[in-house]
């Protein structure tokens, strides 16, 4: 089982990546299934039906949220129409869930959206959650295990692999959008601290620089706004998973002018 996953898209620039890549990614590299993090792939912030439908019509088999997921008043609806998951350790009566299972080349791979607590809202233990749903997976007898770790801290996700490296087959990180390089298969599970953002690369992590700069020098509030035009990339980690163990991982970057490259891999050790 082959599978890419993409980390925050943001905004228009993220989105026209996604059209544009994607297709040709799931043929080029053999990829049975995609997941790909929607939290900003709405003007930056959240998610509307429209672009989710865009997004998922584009070869995205099921997308998961984090901080942002709630921005977009019309999303409690479509996490109950569409293969979208918000973070599974919001309390009980959240609109949504935060893991699903789905049929992959005749096996059974549940894919978890999990946030972190550090600088973000308040949720239950991201520790316990894990512990306890898959648990629950393991005990249906699934095997493929792909979580996403959408979380501000690099201490809390690389925790979150120490603690599950032995039974989930894959941890990735998002939210910071600025990809890392530490990208490892370890005791059968890949991980990156953070897969880096899809959209604008030579702005502020893919919005426009003058607000930030602005908050950086005043410390007044400001919003921040997705340039209209900037130049773009999309980044993808794909992992081959057998038996419920990654044996083999390795990062695309993908830019708009065209070119495609594989910056980081990783093989199991046996």
């Amino acid at each position: 089982m082959r599978i890419g996953f993409i980390g925050d898209i943001v905004g228009r620039p993220g989105r026209k990546m996604v059209r544009r890549f994607v297709p040709e990614l799931r043929k080029s590299e053999r990829l049975d299934f995609v997941v790909a993090n929607y939290e900003n792939a709405s003007h930056g912030f959240g998610l509307t039906e429209k672009n989710a439908r865009e997004l998922l019509g584009s070869g995205i088999d099921v997308m998961t949220g984090g901080n942002h997921t709630w921005d977009k008043k019309e999303i409690g609806g479509l996490l109950e129409a569409l293969p979208l998951l918000r973070p599974i350790n919001y309390p009980e009566g959240v609109p949504g869930r935060g893991v699903r299972s789905f049929e992959v080349e005749g096996e059974r791979l549940a894919v978890v959206n999990l946030m972190g607590h550090y600088g973000m809202p308040m949720v239950d233990n991201p520790f316990i959650t894990a512990n306890r749903v898959v648990e629950v997976l393991e005990s249906e007898g699934i095997e493929n295990i792909f979580v996403d770790m959408h979380a501000e801290a690099t201490s809390e996700k690389r925790a979150l692999l120490m603690m599950l490296r032995e039974r989930v087959s894959a941890i990735f990180g998002t939210h910071t959008h600025v990809g890392t390089d530490d990208l490892v298969i370890d005791r059968g599970c890949a991980y990156v601290t953070d897969v880096g953002l899809t959209g604008c690369r030579d702005n502020v992590i893919g919005m426009d620089a003058k607000v930030p700069i602005e908050r950086f020098l005043t410390g007044l509030p400001g919003r921040f706004e997705v340039p209209d035009r900037c130049r773009a990339i999309l980044q993808m980690i794909v992992v081959e998973l057998r038996d419920g163990r990654a044996v083999e991982a390795y990062k695309i970057r993908a830019y708009d002018e065209g070119d495609r490259e594989i910056v980081l891999k990783a093989r199991m050790e046996v």
